[in-house]
């Protein structure tokens, strides 16, 4: 074999494998974000369901509250319509954004539901509500965990498209960054809800 044939191998060859390792890094990358969502997914549904059996078990001690359960229930339709956008496409930036503020405007206004119900004894008493308020808690635990998860996946994958010389690679094949997860509360959202009597 002559030294030009080696030669000529090692730049053709060379750069050709860079170019699938990093290829199929990229799309590693990209899958784990989209598991990571997955699992969001999951909690978010468990979520989800929980709320309207809250909501029903409150009704029936806290009549003069319907404006606070109806709010629940808007907030968690928008929430479960914003999500279905994102699971079929977890890099849509634009439905990443709607679904982090409907989330927190769920987060809201269950946080309203929960002080408004401290006015209500028999209600915080009830066996069904005590589980109800539980195991949403517990699944609120695992949303937390999961975003974290999912936000440490997109930091990887983001970090991975944007450095060079994989951002070569990344921008011949469309790799588009992710969202992350993240807080959009207003200031004034961030203040503790006020119950007063």
């Amino acid at each position: 074999m002559s030294f030009g044939l080696i030669i000529f191998i090692f730049v053709i060859l060379l750069p050709l494998f860079w170019g699938m390792g990093a290829y199929n890094r990229l799309v590693g990358l990209r899958n784990r974000v989209k598991n990571a969502f997955a699992q969001i997914d999951v909690q978010l549904k468990r979520r989800y369901d929980l709320i309207p059996n809250l909501v029903e078990t409150a009704k029936a001690y806290m009549q003069h509250e319907a404006n606070t359960l109806e709010a629940v229930i808007a907030a968690r339709d928008h929430a479960v319509r914003a999500k279905a956008i994102v699971a079929s496409n977890p890099a849509n930036t634009a439905a990443m954004t709607e679904l982090n503020q409907a989330e927190n405007a769920l987060s809201g206004t269950l946080g309203r539901l929960f002080a408004v119900s401290e006015a209500y004894p028999d209600l915080k008493a009830n066996q069904n509500m005590m589980q109800l308020t539980e195991e949403l808690t517990s699944t609120e635990n695992k949303i937390a965990f999961a975003r974290q998860a999912y936000n440490d996946d997109v930091m990887s994958y983001n970090t991975g498209i944007e450095q060079f010389p994989a951002s070569i690679i990344a921008g011949m094949f469309r790799f588009k960054p992710s969202e992350l997860l993240v807080a959009t509360e207003s200031a004034e959202e961030k203040k503790p809800v006020k119950v007063q009597f």
